[in-house]
């Protein structure tokens, strides 16, 4: 929901919504400094996890392994924020995401397509 929440407010600029900015707005400038790639890359993101979602509701194996991936590449992006901007509030992430994978990859058994 965030992602496809950021997407349009990249898109729609000056829309009432944008008070949503004053709750990150280190990440309102850094994806306002990317331009349209911003507006590619929450586009993306947004239509990734709207389709793993309908993989897991629908309990197919493409949906599970397309969270597990998806929740992987935000592991990653969490540690390598941690590390290389010093920001220790992402570590929050970590266990988060570790616990949905593990979760996931437990209840494997339960997606059949």
């Amino acid at each position: 929901m965030m992602s496809g929440l950021a997407f349009v407010l990249l898109t729609f600029l000056g829309i009432r919504f944008d008070i949503a900015w004053r709750l990150n707005p280190h990440a309102h400038e850094t994806l306002s400094a990317l331009g349209w790639r911003a507006q590619l890359l929450m586009g993306a993101t947004s239509l990734a996890c709207a389709t793993a979602a309908l993989g897991l509701w629908r309990c197919a194996r493409w949906g599970l392994w397309m969270a597990v991936v998806i929740l992987a590449i935000n592991l990653m992006g969490d540690a390598g924020n941690a590390i290389f901007t010093g920001d220790l509030r992402a570590l929050i992430g970590l266990p988060v995401a570790g616990l949905m994978i593990w979760y996931l990859v437990r209840s494997r058994g339960i997606f059949v397509r």
